[in-house]
């Protein structure tokens, strides 16, 4: 059984790791891995596929609840079918424990080794060479690993003085849960501070990926001045004998680029059929409010259950009986609704990670991310995505409860921290609707109806409503 059970994850791991290699192979710089110093081209590689490794384990984390629930409930439905006896609690178990050991160590370990690894040359005086770099590497990776415990040993011994002065004689046990403990509490509260924005983002993001109805949006305004300015670029790339040739040559390629890539998607967009434009722009929009609307009722129900129940507090679960029964009051679709919200909270959240102002910078773009970018994106990834199942069950997303370490977390038995987590969800997503979903309206009315193009010393504000009315009116006849 262990045989079969290790070869299905080796399995599943293989799938992710080829798709996470051709992520990262569609955001690389090439020019990184194709130079003529066959020294640094083989420590890029090494350092990508540590990354490979630490971005599949990243996606191996977001599928852990989709994949337990939608375990239990075929389970539920085929509970003697000959075809699932490989799916069991023991599987599943083993899965949760491979991605926490994993998911820890490519953060202590794997991905500050890459790091270390790309930026090192090697000590004063060594022999140049792989090696060279891999001994400063180790050695820079066990000074910090000592700057790391020595920073939550002191802090260990603030709070709790018998807990640090036992860690001393037995690391494991008592020592490491506070490390365990800090980055999944870090990667939650990343999580608040992201999902909520991320929320309100999601709509933006989606309306710019569809083509929205022509009283929205005026696609053939915006693809003359596209095309004039491809022109425009154009010209002064082909002219050789304007001073436009002094300029930066590789820059003004690169705009032309985009601004090419923009006329193309508008010349799509237009060609649009009258059904994708009028009918699944709206149904989008309205799919997700509606999702957004649904977490934050599921976790206000959640807060009332957290004042009259104590079994609403996350826990932890040795044991795993699938295909007892539902996680769900209501059945099947109540379970295949919890995935959906998970899979929509975790694209939220990486939404509103990159939207941030603070992490801006870190947004891969094709083919022009350098390796440093792509460590500092799987890092990020995977606290995200690591502290996902323990968001989700802390805002009682769903009612599977944590497996193995994860619910080992030191704060999880703390009522306050949960209830006040719940709380500042609640608020901050409905905050960010309700402005998000105002200010959205206004703009697309202002814009509908060409008031857009008013001076700026023209209030907006003070424009009458029969104003609207009749220009509106008037767009769309």
């Amino acid at each position: 059984v262990e045989t079969r059970h290790l070869s299905i994850c080796v399995l599943l791991f293989t799938c992710l790791y080829i798709v996470s290699y051709l992520i990262l192979t569609h955001f690389k710089k090439t020019a990184e891995f194709i130079t003529d110093d066959v020294e640094d081209a083989t420590v890029n590689k090494i350092a990508l596929w540590l990354c490979t490794f630490t971005l599949s384990v990243a996606v191996c984390a977001v599928l852990l609840l989709p994949i337990s629930i939608l375990s239990n409930e075929v389970l539920l439905a085929f509970p003697h079918s000959y075809y699932m006896q490989w799916l069991n609690g023991s599987l599943i178990h083993g899965l949760w424990n491979l991605v926490f050991l994993f998911s820890n160590l490519s953060l202590v370990f794997l991905m500050p080794f890459a790091y270390f690894f790309t930026e090192s040359e090697g000590f004063a005086g060594s022999k140049k060479g792989v090696m060279a770099r891999v001994y400063e590497a180790v050695v820079l990776l066990l000074l910090l690993a000592l700057l790391v415990l020595g920073i939550v040993w002191v802090a260990s011994a603030l709070l709790h003085d018998n807990v640090a002065r036992k860690s001393l004689y037995d690391l494991w046990e008592y020592y490491l849960p506070y490390v365990y403990s800090g980055i999944s509490l870090f990667g939650v509260l990343l999580l608040l501070l992201c999902t909520p924005f991320g929320l309100s983002r999601m709509f933006s993001v989606t309306g710019s990926l569809l083509v929205k109805p022509r009283l929205l949006e005026d696609v053939e305004d915006t693809l003359s001045c596209t095309t004039f300015e491809e022109d425009t670029l154009s010209r002064k790339l082909n002219s050789d004998t304007s001073c436009w040739v002094k300029l930066n040559t590789e820059a003004m390629k690169k705009e032309y680029q985009t601004v090419r890539n923009k006329r193309i998607a508008l010349e799509m967009r237009r060609k649009a059929s009258p059904w994708q434009r009028n009918l699944g722009y709206p149904l989008a929009m309205l799919a997700l409010l509606a999702l957004t609307v649904m977490c934050v009722l599921m976790v206000c129900f959640n807060v009332l259950e957290l004042l009259l129940d104590e079994t609403a507090m996350p826990r932890g679960m040795e044991d795993p009986h699938l295909g007892m029964v539902s996680f769900s009051m209501f059945g099947s679709l109540g379970a295949a609704v919890q995935v959906v919200l998970i899979l929509y909270l975790m694209v939220s959240s990486v939404v509103g990670f990159y939207s941030s102002p603070l992490f801006t910078g870190l947004l891969p773009r094709a083919q022009d991310t350098n390796l440093t970018q792509i460590i500092a994106n799987c890092v990020s990834l995977l606290i995200l995505s690591s502290a996902l199942p323990v968001f989700s069950r802390t805002l009682g997303i769903t009612r599977f409860d944590l497996l193995g370490d994860f619910g080992r977390y030191n704060w999880l038995g703390n009522f306050y921290i949960v209830f006040l987590y719940n709380m500042l969800f609640a608020g901050l997503t409905s905050a960010s609707l309700i402005k998000t979903v105002t200010w959205a309206v206004q703009r697309e009315l202002i814009r509908a109806f060409g008031l857009h193009r008013l001076p700026l010393t023209v209030s907006r504000s003070t424009v009458p409503f029969r104003l609207l009315l009749a220009s509106g009116l008037s767009k769309i006849q």
